[in-house]
């Protein structure tokens, strides 16, 4: 928890375009580690049974086009 507690004082040290610039970097971080997660639960089925609970609502017609 230290780690985390001195990245914390350094990011308080930031200037608002070096925060700004950051902050855009740990989204995007965020993004593709969700991205892999996600891609790792569909590859070990993790995801089916939504995905069959999904097909079946629209085979049911309880869905409408985007």
């Amino acid at each position: 928890m230290a780690d985390v507690e001195s990245i914390e004082r350094e990011i308080e040290r930031l200037d608002d375009d070096a925060f700004a610039r950051l902050r855009d970097w740990v989204i995007e971080y965020d993004h593709r580690r969700w991205d892999r997660q996600v891609e790792a639960d569909s590859a070990t089925g993790k995801l089916d049974s939504l995905v069959e609970e999904a097909l079946g609502e629209h085979r049911a017609g309880k869905t409408r086009p985007l």
